[in-house]
């Protein structure tokens, strides 16, 4: 496209320049003749030949010129434009600034945008407090106490103020992901104004804000929540890397596990449930490892404690991820609260196993018992580990099917496309709602790109933030939001999820693995 115009201009500029000739030769030949009708008519034919000329050059310049438009041009992308993003780091001892330039403004063809997952359409359910009320600057503020960032958008740029300490890198890689984002759909994120939290569990309860007279609930966005709060939930951090752990941006460690899933065929992998992490964090997880093998019981579980200190002096040797898909079954369980390695387990086409979980993150609730993963009874772990993986073992071709359901579910619904829609949908639902225009705080700090990776000049988190870095804009609008649930619609899957739960809780009453039907 840039090409095509380049060659529309030097036609102008050959046009431009014929026209003038032409003009001034028609002029100086009639002076010569000094006669002055014809003189009217040559002054006439000029002005003419001049706005002809003007008109022609004009092609080249940027509309924006005269609008004053605070983005550039838009303009359609093709196979032909060719933008990539890079880097504008200062350079001496310069103190580094995000660049001046406006965001570019790319209009995509719309036609081509496909229907977004199933999972998206929990964003209304997420948003229905505030459908009647609308968000005003007021109530957003009233979530300050328990946030911990404020994330102002304007203009396509994003500004942020810290109010609290946050665990590790969290709030350093979600603000990464949120500039990638403003770099994959430039110009298409409508201005909005939100909070931010970034602990471990959800911040806002449901019973604070019901009864006639109860207040507005404050709209905080977090990585997590679950039926007794109103949080948010949206993408966390490991989507763009957690250096702490040592563990890649996901679209790099989804293609290694992929990987590592063909290295050992399924009926090869050693036939017991598998988890591996810090048992320490909660109550939950010790009691998980009172199901291990031992001399007297062995529950078919093979359960390792990982102390990420003693890992991180060692290179992580043996925590690699795209190395743990050894076992026929995985286990998930809640930490604190939700767990950023359910998409881990659940990407490794074993069946995984999933310890009853009070939360929920922005893709876990449209997951359906015995299609995507095998439940376990929170209150027996051990009988119903032990009863799952003797079930699975007896009917390996379905434990399989069960195993490669949940990896298709994540390899191919949890494309990092698909977190990026996600993200812009529900701060689009977000922006719909806001009732007023949002405004940079007096003490928020303009964040981009340079600013959080041109400083670090060496070490894990800048080579996990240039890794995970948006390179180009995207060729297609974001994905098709389908309407929201009814009441009915929600109501018919969580009985669904509990009925199935029952039923294999009645299953494992009986001891006999022959009875499961399904």
């Amino acid at each position: 496209m840039d090409e095509a115009k380049d060659e529309n201009c030097d036609a102008a500029t050959y046009k431009y320049k014929f026209w003038w000739d032409e003009a001034h030769s028609y002029y100086s030949k009639l002076m010569l003749h000094k006669r002055i009708g014809a003189f009217k008519t040559a002054i006439l034919f000029c002005i003419v030949m001049f706005l002809g000329a003007l008109f022609a050059a004009t092609q080249c310049l940027d509309i924006s010129i005269f609008t004053g438009a605070p983005f550039q041009k838009p303009s359609l992308t093709s196979k032909n434009q060719k933008i990539a993003y890079q880097l504008q780091c200062s350079t001496g001892n310069a103190t580094q600034k995000c660049p001046v330039k406006n965001p570019i403004l790319l209009t995509t063809d719309d036609s081509s945008a496909e229907q977004c997952p199933e999972y998206f359409r929990w964003i209304y359910e997420d948003l229905r407090s505030w459908k009647r009320t609308g968000i005003t600057k007021e109530v957003v503020e009233t979530g300050i106490h328990k946030a911990s960032l404020r994330i102002v958008i304007v203009d396509g740029k994003l500004y942020m103020e810290k109010y609290r300490h946050v665990f590790q890198t969290r709030d350093v890689f979600t603000i990464w992901g949120l500039l990638q984002l403003l770099k994959l759909y430039p110009g298409k994120l409508p201005d909005v104004d939100f909070m931010f939290q970034c602990n471990d569990t959800p911040v806002i309860p449901m019973r604070d804000y019901m009864g006639a007279n109860a207040s507005i609930p404050p709209p905080l966005f977090h990585y997590c929540g679950d039926d007794s709060t109103l949080d948010l939930v949206f993408p966390d951090w490991s989507f763009w890397g957690w250096p702490e752990l040592n563990i890649r941006p996901w679209v790099s460690l989804k293609n290694e596990m992929k990987k590592g899933n063909k290295r050992t065929k399924w009926w090869e992998r050693k036939p017991y449930a598998y988890w591996k992490g810090n048992a320490w964090v909660s109550k939950n997880r010790g009691e998980l490892m009172k199901c291990n093998v031992t001399n007297n019981n062995d529950w078919n579980a093979r359960l390792y404690q990982v102390n990420w200190g003693d890992e991180s002096k060692k290179g992580f040797k043996q925590t690699n991820l795209a190395n743990q898909c050894t076992h026929r079954y995985k286990i998930y369980i809640e930490g604190r609260s939700w767990s950023v390695s359910e998409k881990y387990i659940l990407a490794c086409d074993s069946m995984a196993l999933l310890v009853k979980p009070q939360y929920y993150d922005f893709f876990t609730r449209s997951l359906q018992p015995l299609v995507h993963y095998w439940p376990v009874n929170n209150n027996n772990k051990c009988r119903s580990v032990k009863f799952a993986v003797d079930w699975g073992n007896a009917h390996q071709k379905k434990a399989q099917r069960i195993g490669k359901a949940g990896s298709d579910f994540i390899q191919e619904g949890l494309k990092m496309k698909n977190v990026y829609d996600y993200m812009f949908h529900a701060l689009n639902e977000y922006a719909k709602l806001m009732k007023y225009k949002p405004t940079i705080p007096p003490k928020a700090v303009e964040v981009c790109s340079e600013t959080m990776a041109c400083t670090e000049h060496e070490g894990v988190n800048r080579r996990l933030k240039i890794e995970s870095m948006v390179k180009k804009p995207s060729d297609s609008s974001p994905c098709l939001l389908a309407p929201p649930y009814s009441r009915n619609e929600i109501h018919a899957i969580k009985d669904n999820q509990q009925s199935v739960r029952k039923q294999v809780e009645v299953w494992e009453g009986s001891g006999d693995v022959r009875k499961v039907k399904f």
